[in-house]
């Protein structure tokens, strides 16, 4: 009776030192089960990667963000490289091929990221292949659809330094900086905003380099339809001027606005379309990150403008959006007549 007692406690001991083995071995390597399980896959290695997973590999950044071409010139990231076949399913091939040619693959590497609130999202990403080296920025809608993308810089020569700045109101500002020969350095700044045409639209520009003082003034709605009694140019001088342009919609209008005051040290410059309140008053107001707003007013064959909200990032900020503009008489087209 005692053999079988002890016989009991020495099996019950082997049972009870069996399940302390396992549980030992169980929490000893569950940490580890989990860590392989929930490693994350590279972006290359995903072999049917979504667009959440592309827009997740970016990384996360903070704004103002600032790029220098310095980034050109060192070595890449290699985590967080995509190859090519990865981008171009969410990316049209026509970006990089329209600055690479059709032949050329140019490594891509994710530089950041940043959504406006529950909008759009801004992504950063560098194309380098053995010819070229360029910084991109492209917008993705908040469906996360791809909508736009421009270049911001390529590697540059030797003298010469680019900059590029998205700030927290989400306008990207382009700076190019050189040193003239007598040491002066030179700037031209563009400054540019993410519109509700879903494109990144030109909206001012600013240079201390004299050959930049004179250059034409580039109307990007000249050649749009101007057929409705109030449509047309309206002017000051050559540098001063409003276009107003035709829309398939008569309540509103295209318009482009560029003045230079101050002997051309206080500019500004905005494209947009207008909505009539009434037969002769028109309003503009920008999206949501733009509180841009004029009032147009329409008599006798001028207009007058006037800012109704602050329009800082489309001026210089000595200077608004203001004045009265005479309308440009059309030249009439001579009808020939056929002779009898």
């Amino acid at each position: 009776m005692l053999s079988f007692q002890i016989s009991i406690f020495k099996a019950g001991n082997h049972f009870h030192f069996s399940m302390f083995r396992n549980l030992l071995l169980v929490f000893v390597f569950l940490p580890f089960f989990f860590s392989c399980k929930s490693k994350k896959v590279s972006l290359n290695e995903n072999p049917n990667p979504g667009i959440s997973d592309f827009i997740d590999a970016f990384p996360q950044i903070s704004l103002p963000y600032e790029i220098t071409d310095d980034l050109l010139a060192d070595d890449q990231n290699d985590s967080f490289f995509v190859n090519y076949k990865t981008f171009t399913k969410f990316f049209p091939d026509s970006i990089l091929i329209r600055h690479f040619g059709k032949m050329a693959k140019p490594k891509i590497y994710l530089l950041g990221k940043s959504q406006a609130g529950k909008n759009e999202y801004y992504l950063f990403f560098n194309a380098i292949n053995s010819e070229k080296r360029m910084v991109f920025l492209s917008c993705f809608t908040k469906e996360k659809k791809f909508s736009a993308a421009r270049v911001l810089f390529a590697q540059q020569d030797e003298g010469y330094h680019a900059v590029a700045t998205l700030d927290a109101k989400y306008t990207l500002i382009i700076t190019h900086q050189h040193k003239n020969s007598a040491g002066e350095l030179l700037y031209k700044k563009d400054d540019y905003i993410y519109n509700d045409a879903g494109k990144f639209m030109f909206i001012l520009t600013e240079s201390n380099d004299p050959s930049q003082k004179n250059l034409a003034v580039i109307n990007p709605i000249d050649t749009l339809p101007h057929k409705r009694p109030l449509s047309g140019d309206y002017l000051q001088d050559k540098r001063n001027f409003i276009s107003v342009r035709d829309l398939k919609d008569v309540s509103r209008f295209i318009f482009f606005i560029h003045f230079e005051k101050d002997n051309g040290d206080c500019k500004g410059e905005l494209k947009g379309t207008a909505k009539f309140i009434n037969a002769y008053t028109a309003q503009y107001h920008s999206g949501s990150n733009d509180p841009c707003g004029i009032q147009f007013s329409f008599k006798d064959n001028n207009v007058f403008i006037r800012e109704t909200s602050a329009c800082g990032s489309h001026r210089d900020i000595k200077c608004l959006f203001e004045g009265s503009y005479k309308k440009k008489k059309e030249l009439k087209k001579k009808s020939s007549k056929k002779s009898k």
